[in-house]
């Protein structure tokens, strides 16, 4: 069902079944839509009251669902107050965590994850592997994982993964990031669409980001170029590009023109097998629910879907990746599985600069 309207969120031509069901959608949308607007007016006004927390605090999310860019943004912002010798810290919400995310858990001390990504997540395990000497942290309650943090760790940057719609803290800096292709779908609240709020809290960032996955740059700028004009606002372009796929157990690089396969569970996926059909031959895709987390039964189904195509090479995302290890590390397989890592260019420095 989430991969179903996920698709229909971003799908131009419906067919009459799939209209039927958007009208159908579109009345529980009204009521998302009053709430919604209640929730961030008493926000606006002050009625509801935001946590201060005495580090400096970054937000950094999307508007609507799905995956735009928010992590490896994420991950940029840590390595440049990394490089300026500050502590910093990352809180996750920890999205399909098995473990209670009741009270905070540390996955990453800034040494390493300490938990596998069925336990706490796939992006906060990513996280603790790519930004080391960060601490990250998931808990249902961002101002629980900030005092815990503050407490113990004695953080000065703290970074709100997908904090955009978290009002319950105060930032210091609010980043808000649109996909250049996608961009709003079909411009509904949820679920009819993917939008978590009505566009017009795009005023409430501080700072616009237009993530570019494609090949279509000079739209991408054109439209960060409107999105400058119409929202008076500071406006970015993140092009992110693929770089390589390597083995995910061995690390060994995937030969470019290969035949292979793709599978994922993420959200809009389609950026991801555009970036494959640059350097490999697309031959297969396999869908998975976003944030699904795998299981043998599912390696089983990849290897038969490969088997059936004549195909001896599979690619996933690195989000993926962190899900797949340690299910797959005791087991002889007949196919290699790759991770593709990707490359974002920006100017982090001019955006976090502080």
């Amino acid at each position: 069902m989430k991969l179903f309207l996920s698709k229909l969120h971003y799908k131009k031509d419906l067919t009459l079944p799939e209209s039927t069901i958007l009208f159908v959608l579109r009345f529980f949308s009204i009521f998302y839509a009053i709430i919604t607007k209640t929730r961030n007016s008493l926000y606006n006004k002050r009625l509801l009251p935001a946590y201060t927390s005495k580090a400096y605090v970054i937000s950094i999310g999307n508007i609507t669902t799905g995956g735009v860019g928010k992590t490896p943004l994420t991950l940029e912002a840590a390595k440049y107050f990394l490089e300026l010798n500050k502590k910093v810290a990352i809180i996750s919400r920890g999205y399909g965590a098995k473990l209670s995310n009741k009270n905070p858990i540390i996955v990453s001390d800034g040494s390493g994850a300490k938990y596998s990504a069925l336990e706490v997540g796939d992006e906060p395990v990513w996280l603790s592997q790519n930004a080391k000497g960060a601490v990250v942290a998931i808990c249902k309650s961002r101002i629980k994982a900030e005092k815990y943090i503050s407490e113990n760790f004695g953080s000065e940057i703290i970074i709100l993964d997908d904090g955009f719609q978290h009002r319950k803290m105060k930032r210091d800096l609010d980043i808000l990031l649109i996909d250049s292709k996608n961009k709003f779908g079909n411009g509904y609240l949820l679920p009819a669409g993917p939008l978590r709020e009505d566009t017009s809290n795009i005023k409430r960032a501080d700072k616009v980001i237009v993530v570019n996955k494609g090949s279509a740059l000079k739209n991408a700028l054109q439209y960060c170029d409107f999105l400058k004009q119409k929202y008076n606002k500071d406006t970015y372009l993140c092009k992110i590009v693929p770089y390589y796929a390597y083995n995910i157990l061995t690390n060994e690089q995937l030969i470019q023109g290969t035949k292979i396969m793709a599978f994922s569970a993420i959200g809009q996926p389609q950026g991801f097998y555009e970036f494959l059909k640059n350097d490999y031959k697309l031959a297969a895709i396999l869908e998975f629910e976003d944030h699904h987390y795998y299981e043998k039964d599912d390696i089983s189904k990849i290897i038969h879907y490969a088997q059936e195509e004549n195909i001896e090479s599979v690619v996933t995302t690195e989000k993926d990746a962190v899900k797949l290890i340690n299910i797959i590390k005791d087991i002889e397989l007949p196919i290699k599985i790759y991770a593709l890592k990707l490359k974002a260019y920006i100017d982090i420095k001019e955006i976090c600069g502080k």
